[in-house]
């Protein structure tokens, strides 16, 4: 489980918390990681042409998607996307070998993580997921598709939202959903 917000004290990391105690309650066992405190250099610097060693913590987060049957990423909605940091990290650790490999014979992607199975927990600040949804089109196809499903995950995603503006009583719901997706293991 991975809490792509640099900050934990925030929503997404009562969520993230949310899910994982949701998800302990039942037996599943769960480690969950903050992207805040791992250290790694977000910028691909020479994009793909040349390889760029991947720090210790990056991977320590490849083997524990790979310990993993189920993936959990939980963040917020900047601007239509997930936070910089994350999206550097899947950057320069989502590579062949370790999420895919290419076929050169038959010209084909082999997906290293098919069958597992991850979910997308996203939360908007200004936003309801519906708003979001017509005023933007499908803001989570780069983390959904893009990535995750590239790499042969079976993903479901999960938007709450607006954040920003939600009372003690919705908050208190999205939080109880989250903490029973946890204990389903979904």
């Amino acid at each position: 489980m991975l809490l792509g917000h640099p900050d934990s004290e925030t929503f997404s990391g009562a969520i993230a918390r949310a899910y994982k105690e949701g998800a302990e309650s039942k037996g599943h066992e769960v480690r969950l990681v903050y992207i805040g405190d791992l250290s790694f250099d977000p910028i691909l610097h020479k994009g793909y042409k040349v390889v760029q060693e991947l720090e210790p913590d990056l991977h320590a987060v490849q083997e524990n998607i790979r310990w993993a049957d189920h993936f959990v990423v939980v963040y917020p909605n900047w601007w239509c996307t997930m936070p910089a940091t994350l999206k550097g990290m899947f950057d320069r650790m989502w590579l062949p070998g370790f999420a895919f490999n290419f076929d050169k014979e038959t010209k084909k992607i082999i997906q290293r993580l098919s069958g597992k199975s991850a979910r997308v927990i996203n939360l908007s600040g200004t936003y309801s997921p519906l708003a979001m949804w017509l005023k933007f089109g499908d803001y989570t196809n780069e983390i959904s598709r893009g990535i995750l499903g590239f790499a042969g995950m079976d993903v479901s995603v999960s938007s709450f939202g607006p954040c920003e503006r939600c009372s003690s009583g919705e908050y208190a719901r999205w939080t109880e959903q989250v903490r029973s997706l946890g204990e389903r293991g979904e």
